[in-house]
């Protein structure tokens, strides 16, 4: 997903918490750097964690949906 100049990713937490429930939008080069450096990245809602399993099964996090959603102007 593209919106001026900035990729996202969804990606889930691997950590305690309401967060956890939750697949969140970083940016994409940040996923890329964590999945080969293994360094934490931040979600547009502030959640910092190390990714590692499927987004695709947690539902998109409400937050991070409504900062895209102010920023690109997307849903």
């Amino acid at each position: 997903m593209t919106g001026r100049g900035t990729e996202t990713e969804v990606a889930p937490p691997t950590t305690d918490g309401d967060h956890e429930r939750f697949a969140h939008y970083v940016r994409k080069a940040d996923i890329v750097r964590a999945n080969v450096e293994g360094v934490p990245v931040v979600a547009l809602c502030g959640k910092r964690w190390i990714p590692n399993r499927d987004p695709d099964r947690y539902p998109i996090c409400p937050t991070c949906a409504e900062i895209r959603q102010a920023l690109f102007g997307k849903g």
